[in-house]
């Protein structure tokens, strides 16, 4: 049987041991932290500037990122698709289990086949492991890098009138949050979304409506958006993230949220009057 087909009993007590964090002081990292650490659960952050430090491109830190861990909320920057990561989870997952780590929660991407590889290269690590799928994060517009558009009063972006179900990242928190604790989760596969399609048009609607003032969607080309991008000095891979929205496969809603929390996925009407309350976008 499948690690897929595994059914669970009542939810075991979380593990004592610490459980790392990796990327936690970003978008789902810091969220996922903060809930763990508001039920008394020893965290540890992996990152750069965290004490011991983490490095995805220096194994050699790894060892003691996973000190005393028993599980691990594995986010991977700049994206599970872009070449090279497949191996670099993979190894990683396979260190985490050599060193005692039980349980992997994964963040993974909706409709990205070259996620698929990560995915199955952390899955054949052998841990107890969960994958949450995601859309596109709601925060992109407020702790991402679309704040400054919005700010402006424009985003620009080459996707026409694709439509997406931005999932807004407190879901995603309380559904990896859940998989960390509870056995009932292990081997499932979680897809996340709102709860409906948006185009960019639509988003800047709403957003125009949260903040008070205009918020525009202007449509540009692929080639000025990869001029944008070498500008900010991104990897241009980011531009395969824009092909996914633009190529409709994700264009449907997901009940991931509802079926590991039962309830429904938040609105993206609801994130964004809360970020705006926020003064995010004040100018």
């Amino acid at each position: 049987m499948s690690s897929e087909q595994r059914t669970h009993g009542a939810p075991t007590t979380p593990d004592a041991r610490t459980t790392l964090v990796i990327g936690g002081t970003g978008k789902t990292g810091r969220r996922v932290a903060e809930r763990l650490t508001a039920r008394g659960l020893p965290v540890r952050i992996g990152s750069r500037s965290a004490q011991p430090a983490f490095q995805w491109e220096s194994p050699a830190t790894w060892d003691a990122a996973l000190d005393g861990v028993g599980a691990v909320y594995l986010t991977y920057y700049p994206d599970l698709g872009f070449p090279g990561a497949a191996e670099t989870v993979g190894a990683f997952a396979r260190t985490a289990v050599e060193r005692g780590v039980r349980r992997l929660v994964l963040l993974s991407g909706r409709g990205e086949e070259g996620a698929r590889r990560s995915e199955d290269a952390v899955r054949a690590s052998g841990a107890d492991l969960t994958v949450v799928r995601s859309s596109w994060f709601a925060q992109n517009f407020d702790e991402g890098m679309f704040v400054d558009s919005v700010r402006a009063g424009e985003i620009a972006l080459p996707v026409g009138d694709s439509v997406e179900p931005f999932v807004d990242v407190e879901d995603i928190a309380d559904v990896a949050v859940a998989a960390l604790t509870d056995d009932r989760h292990i081997g499932r596969t979680y897809e996340l979304s709102g709860p409906r399609l948006l185009s960019l048009t639509e988003v800047a609607a709403e957003l125009t409506r949260a903040v008070g003032r205009e918020v525009r969607y202007i449509p540009v080309t692929r080639d000025d958006f990869r001029a944008v991008l070498e500008g900010a000095g991104m990897p241009l891979d980011f531009l395969e993230l824009i092909d996914l929205m633009t190529g409709g496969r994700n264009a449907h809603v997901v009940h991931g949220v509802e079926e590991a929390l039962g309830r429904p996925a938040r609105d993206f009407s609801a994130y964004a009057r809360d970020a705006a309350a926020r003064g995010t976008w004040k100018e």
